[in-house]
């Protein structure tokens, strides 16, 4: 009975590692579509989101249950709420990268994204791509130093949204008012396709020590701190 439950257990975080890696997949997949006014490829895009939302809520159900039957404490507890809050980060971002994909089948067949962006935008999705694929490997690794590197990582997307904010107040910007609303668009969405990602990260960081990722000392790698003193020099 108590093998049952804890592959049930296990069963709800094999499920959220495939949720990380279909929304991982999917906003790299949207990017490719959104620089190459892919059409059928934004559809795919749009169309697979229905898998995460699926998982969601398979996820949910098995949670729920668990709640129900087996009434955790402590750390099974944890795990199962926090799980059910990771799905949910997730989820949304699925929505996200459907956001992209849905911009790049309103603009086909033309381009959403001026030609000078492109590298700007196509470094967005690769890093949320990055940042997604790190997540899932910290929640199959319970890895704390690695979940606690994502908020890291996470300041290299910070600095390529401040990027593209600068290319629209220039005044030499010349892609108009409905273009900049798009660049504006697809920011946020990658802005807020790595927060997920980072919040997934420091809820393994709950779901392991009981603690608040905000709450513990981030262990800098010595290779990190090098850099970082050969910037300042």
């Amino acid at each position: 009975m108590r093998d049952a439950y804890h592959e049930e257990l296990d069963s709800i975080g094999d499920g959220l590692v495939e949720m990380a890696r279909l929304v991982g997949s999917a906003i790299g997949r949207a990017t490719t579509a959104m620089l190459d006014s892919d059409l059928k490829l934004a559809e795919n895009v749009i169309e697979a989101d229905q898998k995460v939302d699926e998982l969601q809520h398979e996820l949910e159900a098995r949670a729920i249950a668990l709640l129900a039957r087996q009434q955790p404490v402590a750390t099974d507890l944890r795990i199962v709420v926090t799980s059910l809050r990771m799905s949910a980060d997730l989820e949304r971002s699925g929505d996200l990268a459907q956001h992209v994909a849905k911009l790049a089948r309103l603009r086909y067949p033309n381009r959403a994204v001026p030609s000078d962006l492109h590298a700007t935008i196509l470094e967005m999705g690769q890093l949320a791509q990055r940042l997604m694929a790190k997540a899932a490997e910290v929640i199959i690794t319970k890895d704390v130093d690695l979940a606690l590197q994502l908020e890291q990582d996470d300041d290299a997307m910070d600095l390529l949204h401040r990027t593209l904010f600068q290319h629209l107040m220039d005044d030499r910007w010349k892609h108009g008012i409905e273009t900049a609303v798009d660049v504006t668009l697809l920011g946020r969405y990658y802005e807020r396709f790595a927060d997920h990602a980072v919040s997934v990260a420091k809820r393994v960081v709950y779901l392991v020590t009981g603690e608040h990722a905000d709450e513990l000392q981030v262990d800098v790698q010595p290779e990190i701190q090098a850099v970082a003193g050969g910037e300042g020099a």
